[in-house]
């Protein structure tokens, strides 16, 4: 993958999310033409973790929704990311929300780790891609 300026924008703000948040290291992460995928490992919180709008103990209480350490993490990511694109690009948009999956054993990380490398090399049969 050839990263253009918003590719290259995109890098340097999971970059710098560990420059934002001191519990937080970056694994495995792979810019896709129309996606992200990657891995954050968090280490030693008190928070809540979850994707707050996505999880599967839903609240309607904004206020625990906004506690949610990974959601946190995910909109100043993705906040960083769209204010700088948006200089360039004023349509930049995110999907809503995010997709997670908590990472549970050393398998499951070497198979996800292998996902991420992967899945660039499958882009040509990927459902998304529209060619």
């Amino acid at each position: 993958m050839i990263l253009n300026e918003y590719g290259n924008i995109t890098k340097q703000c999971w970059e710098n999310i560990t420059k934002h948040f001191s519990n937080v290291e970056l694994d495995e992460f792979q810019i896709m033409p129309n996606h992200i995928h990657g891995i954050i490992i968090i280490r030693n919180s008190n928070q809540s973790v979850g994707n707050a709008y996505m999880r599967s103990l839903q609240t309607d209480h904004w206020q625990y929704r906004t506690k949610m350490l990974l959601s946190i993490i995910v909109h100043e990511f993705k906040s960083a990311v769209s204010r700088s694109i948006r200089k360039y690009n004023s349509s930049f948009q995110w999907q809503k929300s995010f997709y997670d999956h908590i990472i549970r054993n050393e398998y499951s990380l070497f198979r996800i780790r292998k996902y991420i490398k992967d899945n660039l090399g499958n882009w040509e049969d990927d459902r998304n891609n529209i060619k």
